[in-house]
């Protein structure tokens, strides 16, 4: 059944891009003829991957974290995260003199681990997997009088992700088609309000590894899925299920969700290294291995051209990139 219409409008997206403009980078959208020509059709690269924190997350972070009270911010704030979260929120943090606390999983990449804590957060990551780190943090949270960020589930983080849309759309008005990597659904869902929100003729997807799919189950099925831990290279779509805030912008605005298996996931990364030398990690190469899928597989007229892909995070496991 279809979940009650989102509160959150362009307003809120305009004012996002407004609020966090000093503290972010203003990332480009890149062409590159190989892709063009492997795809039969112009794309665009929106490199996320290239934000602070190497990841489009600190748009979401900064946000919400800019939207506190003076009293909240001398409290501190909680965040859990497998990764690129805890990092945009750890810089927004430090930019803003705020203490932050982030719960990891165990099994988070160490280099993304090791970043977090450079950046000046305190990072929790005993007896924390998955399924726990959300339990945690707000326990911690509650013991700490602080604020709980968290990774895609809040109205402000997804309009500080929904700015990615904005900045396409304001750059390349012709983009009729968007590919988006999906997690939680955070940023999907942002860049879905945006977009469509200024030219409904613009068609967005949303883009999963096969072994998580959750979010294409749930919105084949109306209603969220939740899934057990996926065992996936795309660490930053390891979460279990889709916000129930995002799910309502998704079913209302993305035209679909696709999956694409981890062994291209990483044929693609490598692709992207070596004809474009940008640094994409797995999660943030969904979106493009979807379309060279497509043109394989002899369907690209499920997109209609020209495409943009955002690449939203460029905080790779190098050790993937290693020859078998």
């Amino acid at each position: 059944m279809t979940q009650p219409a989102s509160p959150l409008s362009l307003t809120d997206i305009r004012a996002a891009a407004a609020r966090i403009a000093p503290y972010i980078h203003r990332t480009p959208l890149l062409r590159n003829r190989s892709i063009d020509e492997r795809a039969g059709m112009p794309v665009r690269l929106k490199c996320e991957n290239l934000q602070r924190a190497g990841a489009f997350k600190i748009r979401g972070a900064m946000n919400a974290l800019l939207r506190l009270s003076d009293e909240e911010r001398a409290r501190g704030v909680v965040a859990f995260s497998s990764g690129n979260h805890a990092q945009g929120v750890a810089l927004a943090a430090s930019l803003l003199g705020i203490r932050a606390t982030i719960v990891m999983p165990e099994n988070a990449i160490r280099s993304k681990v090791e970043a977090t804590e450079a950046y000046g957060a305190r990072v929790v990551q005993g007896n924390v997997t998955a399924s726990t780190r959300d339990d945690i943090a707000r326990r911690i949270a509650e013991e700490e009088g602080a604020s709980i960020v968290p990774p895609f589930d809040h109205d402000d983080v997804i309009a500080g992700a929904g700015t990615v849309g904005l900045e396409i759309v304001e750059e390349w008005p012709e983009v009729r088609t968007i590919l988006v990597p999906t997690g939680g659904g955070g940023l999907l869902a942002g860049v879905a309000l945006a977009v469509t929100s200024i030219d409904p003729r613009i068609e967005v997807f949303g883009v999963e590894p096969a072994a998580g799919n959750d979010v294409q189950r749930s919105f084949a099925l109306g209603e969220i899925v939740r899934i057990e831990p996926p065992d996936t290279i795309a660490d930053g779509a390891r979460t279990l299920a889709v916000g129930a805030r995002n799910f309502r912008i998704i079913q209302e605005r993305v035209k679909g969700i696709l999956s694409v298996e981890d062994d291209r996931l990483l044929e693609v990364m490598r692709f992207v290294v070596y004809r474009t030398k940008l640094l994409v990690e797995a999660t943030g190469a969904l979106g493009l291995t979807a379309l060279l899928d497509s043109v394989e597989n002899s369907s690209t007229e499920n997109f209609k051209p020209p495409v943009a892909v955002v690449l939203s995070g460029g905080n790779a496991d190098l050790s993937l990139l290693s020859p078998r």
